[in-house]
Order: C-alpha cells, then structure tokens, then sequence
C-alpha cells in the first residue's frame, strides 16, 4: 500500500464534488480512520474532516447509497 502524500478537507472534497459541507459530514460519519477519513487538528486543537484520495473514492460510493434512500441519515 503506498503512503498518503495529500488529505482533503472536507470543504475542499465537498466543492470538488458539487456537495453540501454539512451533508457530507452526516455521510462521513459511518466512515473510519482504514476508509480514508480523518480528523485533522490545527494549533488551535479544532479538528476537521479530511479524505485521502481513497476515502474520497469511498465517500462517493457513500453518496450514492444516500442519494438513493436519503432516510438513511436521520435529523
């Protein structure tokens, strides 16, 4: 497996693929560290979402599946 060079954050992924910040936070929630998700912290010790190139690839499947039934997420 090669290293991660690059992460995404979530605004970033969210303005690359057309999609709502906010909505792509509820989707990433059932992704984990191994899918390609992270949480970044800056000096501040605020934390954002951020994807590598993998979980970006799996984020889309993810949408997909919600555009689809978009009960899935509930709120």
């Amino acid at each position: 497996m090669a290293a991660t060079g690059a992460v995404f954050t979530i605004a970033r992924v969210a303005a690359m693929l057309g999609e709502d910040a906010d909505w792509l936070c509820d989707v990433a929630l059932e992704m984990d560290p191994e899918d390609g998700c992270l949480t970044v912290y800056d000096v501040n010790d605020d934390g954002t979402t951020a994807f590598t190139s993998f979980g970006i690839e799996n984020l889309k499947e993810l949408i997909e599946i919600h555009k689809a039934n978009p009960s899935i997420i509930q709120g």
